[in-house]
């Protein structure tokens, strides 16, 4: 099987790599632009002492010259001799010298190679210079010479390559362990089970993609949970008119009537009518794809649909177009009426909308006998029923909210129940245009 490096030794290896090559490329500028013409200034100055002390000494009374190779010594780490100094032929100097071998051949007219000589006193370099007539040995202690930019070169690639790998490491730690995280945490999701939610802080995009990560796991949650309640629920509620149809037909086979007929129809209906609430939540989870919608004409269609002379609906729409899912909101409303309608029957029920063409607030109003408050959330669980008889034809199948409540959550809008001021209850569905 094929090895694929991790995501943090890439970062690594690019990080340290980017670094080091800005470091190059800076330590090439400063060398070019400041440490060369530096040297090269400094060089010359040097190589222009060396060529005036011997020509200096040269002037002076033998007498005094004593006394002169003693400053030169003391002062300014030069030293004379009239001898040639010992011949060498290596090929390589501190890159100082060869700068100084160039600003000496200019001043001197002629190509001087440093000879170097090691002595009690340390390291000298000595130059061949026309002092009158005759030519003198000058030299120049390396003591003179205190920078060591080849050494200084080096150390600094060796430092920069050190703090280039430890912020490398750092940095890919850093991104590497919401993903770590976030791998562990989709492993586990795929396993069934259910992992933390992801921290959300840090860099911007991480936040970002942790907390739709922590939406997606809570949602995969929801979906596992409403399954699970779902499949309770439905054998449940089937093991009830099963037992009846069983019943119906062994008392058919010794007397078959009209009215055992009908009971058994009866419950054939009540079943299909609970496996269609059943995979009308099932449809819920379907994205539809948005289009403008003028909900002055949507919601008076729903108010013709569902009104009838003893329980009208009332709707209050000001002139709003805004992008929705028409056939998913015209469910989720319809839900709402349907319940509004079977708890608070022979009553008007208001439906009122607010907003402008960004947000819109729908509301299904009815004087019904309402909802406690602690049942505000529970009743949007699959098969949930305020009614403790759990008789279809007073408390439902129990799936109404829980259609809207998934029809919501796939179109992203937002449910909520209240009570309504005077008695009754408020379903409001709040719909945020998608950019």
């Amino acid at each position: 099987m094929r090895h694929y490096p991790s995501l943090a030794r890439q970062n690594t290896v690019l990080l340290a790599a980017a670094f080091v090559v800005v470091e190059l490329l800076t330590i090439s500028l400063f060398t070019f632009l400041v440490l060369l013409p530096l040297g090269q200034r400094s060089a010359d100055d040097l190589a222009g002492l060396m060529v005036l002390s011997a020509q200096t000494w040269a002037e002076l009374p033998p007498q005094t010259r004593p006394a002169f190779e003693e400053e030169l010594l003391q002062s300014h780490a030069l030293a004379l001799r009239s001898d040639a100094p010992p011949t060498t032929h290596d090929e390589w100097h501190p890159p100082y010298f060869y700068l100084l071998e160039e600003a000496l051949a200019r001043r001197c007219g002629q190509k001087n190679h440093l000879s170097r000589e090691q002595l009690n006193t340390g390291t000298w370099y000595w130059a061949i210079v026309p002092a009158g007539n005759r030519q003198l040995a000058v030299g120049v202690s390396d003591a003179r010479i205190q920078s060591q930019p080849v050494m200084a070169f080096f150390l600094a690639i060796l430092t920069g390559l050190l703090c280039a790998l430890g912020v490398a490491v750092g940095l890919a730690r850093r991104l590497t362990r919401p993903l770590a995280q976030m791998e562990a945490a989709t492993w586990l999701i795929g396993q069934g089970g259910a992992p933390a939610f992801l921290p959300d802080h840090g860099p911007r995009e991480m936040v970002a993609l942790s907390r739709r990560f922590n939406a997606m796991a809570q949602q995969v949650q929801d979906l596992l949970t409403t399954r699970t309640t779902l499949l309770a629920g439905i054998s449940h509620d089937l093991r009830t008119p099963l037992s009846r149809m069983r019943l119906v037909l062994e008392m058919l086979k010794d007397n078959p009537t009209q009215g055992l007929i009908e009971r058994l129809e009866n419950d054939i209906d009540h079943i299909n009518t609970l496996i269609g609430h059943v995979l009308e939540v099932a449809r819920g989870l379907e994205h539809e794809k948005p289009v403008k919608t003028d909900m002055v004409e949507l919601m008076n269609e729903l108010a013709t649909d569902f009104s009838t002379p003893t329980s009208p609906i009332t709707v209050n729409c000001p002139p709003i177009h805004i992008d929705v899912a028409p056939t998913a909101l015209h469910r989720a409303i319809g839900n709402l009426l349907q319940n509004a309608k079977r708890y608070a029957p022979n009553l008007p029920v208001d439906l009122v909308v607010v907003g402008d063409a960004q947000r819109v607030r729908i509301g299904v109003l009815d004087r019904g006998p309402g909802i406690a408050p602690e049942h505000l959330e529970a009743v949007f669980a699959p098969f949930h029923r305020l009614d403790a008889s759990r008789n279809p034809a007073t408390g439902g199948a129990g799936l109404g909210l829980s259609i809207v409540r998934e029809l919501a959550r796939a179109n992203g809008w937002q449910v909520t129940l209240q009570a309504r001021d005077g008695g009754g209850l408020e379903a409001w569905i709040v719909l945020i245009a998608e950019a």
